[in-house]
């Protein structure tokens, strides 16, 4: 089956359909991102509190208690289903673009890793294995490149001419 540059050779009604989802699917992921930084969560020490806590720190301005096993198992339920269909339609999208395949595979198959190491590390992590912390963090800078990477090859594509 051709389906290599696929998205090129579209109509330019199903390209500005599909470009503009790309743009709010990009607009609900920064969104969330905006949030974590709101958390405070973009360091190790703050990841660490967010989850497991601060109310042995005398100094904190915000007092963050950590979190029950019921809300850690819907963080994790709710993030893993929705950012598994996320990278899904994603996915399709990119593989319909004009690339090579080994980057095409890279970057559907490296989301749903971090996916697994990002949430399945902040409740290892919540857990009592610490250093999942510094998993946490790789994994989500990783899963972050690879949305980018993907959502602006699919916006490439769908604002290049089309193909003959």
């Amino acid at each position: 089956m051709a389906y290599d540059g696929l998205l090129t050779k579209f109509p330019k009604e199903i390209k500005i359909f599909i470009a503009v989802f790309v743009v709010i699917l990009s607009v609900g992921y920064f969104t969330g991102l905006l949030f974590i930084n709101q958390t405070d969560s973009t360091s190790p020490a703050g990841i660490e509190e967010n989850y497991l806590g601060n109310e042995a720190d005398e100094d904190a301005t915000v007092m963050k208690f950590k979190k029950g096993a019921r809300e850690m198992l819907t963080i994790v339920h709710t993030h893993v289903l929705s950012m598994s269909f996320i990278f899904f339609l994603l996915g399709g999208l990119v593989w319909i673009t004009k690339a090579p395949k080994k980057w095409k595979l890279f970057l559907t198959i490296e989301p749903f890793l971090s996916v697994v190491f990002t949430f399945g590390g902040i409740y290892l992590m919540w857990s009592g294995i610490s250093w999942f912390k510094y998993v946490v963090i790789f994994s989500g800078i990783l899963m972050t490149l690879t949305f980018i990477a993907s959502a602006t090859l699919v916006l490439w594509q769908c604002l290049k001419p089309q193909s003959p």
